[in-house]
C-alpha cells in the first residue's frame, strides 16, 4: 500500500507542478499542460510495456491486449482491476473504473468534477504508451460523469 500512497503523491504533485506554473489560464494554457502530463503517461506507459515478459506480447487480438491492459497492467499500477472493458469490434474500446484511485479523494462533493480532467491526462499517456509498445496505435481519451467514476475511451488507429 505505500507504493500506491507514492505514486498518488507523485502524481499529485505533477498536477500542481504543472498548473502552479502555467501563467496563461486560457484554454490553450491548460491544453499545453495536458499535452505535457500525457507525454509524461506515455513515457511511463512505453517503459512498462518494455518491461512486459515476451510472452505477453504474444497477443493474437486487439481485444486480448486491452483485456490485459485492464487486468495485468492496471493491477501493476493502481492494485485493483479495471471494472468493465466493452467494445463494438470496430476498434473503439471503453474501459471504466467506478473507483478510480487518482480520483477517489475528489470525491466528496461535485465541485471537483471540472478539475478532473487533469488527473485523467497521465493515465491516458500511460495506456497509449503500452499499447504503442504492444504495437497498437490509438487515441486514449478520458470522461468523468460522476466522482470517482471515469471512463478511458480507446481509439484504435489503422495503419
Amino acid at each position: 500500500m505505500a507504493d500506491a500512497a507514492l505514486f498518488e503523491f507523485l502524481h499529485t504533485e505533477m498536477v500542481a507542478e504543472l498548473w502552479a506554473h502555467d501563467p496563461d489560464p486560457s484554454p490553450g494554457g491548460q491544453k499545453m499542460s495536458l499535452s505535457v502530463l500525457e507525454g509524461m503517461g506515455f513515457r511511463v506507459g512505453q517503459a512498462l510495456g518494455e518491461r512486459l515478459p515476451r510472452e505477453t506480447l504474444a497477443f493474437r487480438e486487439e481485444l486480448d491486449i486491452l483485456k490485459f491492459l485492464c487486468k495485468d497492467l492496471w493491477v501493476a499500477v493502481f492494485q485493483k482491476q479495471m471494472d468493465s472493458l466493452r467494445t463494438n469490434h470496430q476498434g473503439t474500446y471503453v474501459l471504466q473504473d467506478n473507483s478510480f484511485p487518482l480520483l477517489v479523494r475528489m470525491a466528496s462533493g461535485q465541485q471537483y468534477l471540472e478539475e478532473a480532467p487533469k488527473f485523467l491526462a497521465f493515465t491516458c499517456g500511460l495506456l497509449r504508451g503500452a499499447l504503442s509498445t504492444l504495437g497498437i496505435k490509438s487515441l486514449v481519451t478520458a470522461s468523468v460523469a460522476a466522482l470517482p467514476a471515469c471512463k478511458f475511451q480507446v481509439v484504435i488507429q489503422k495503419s
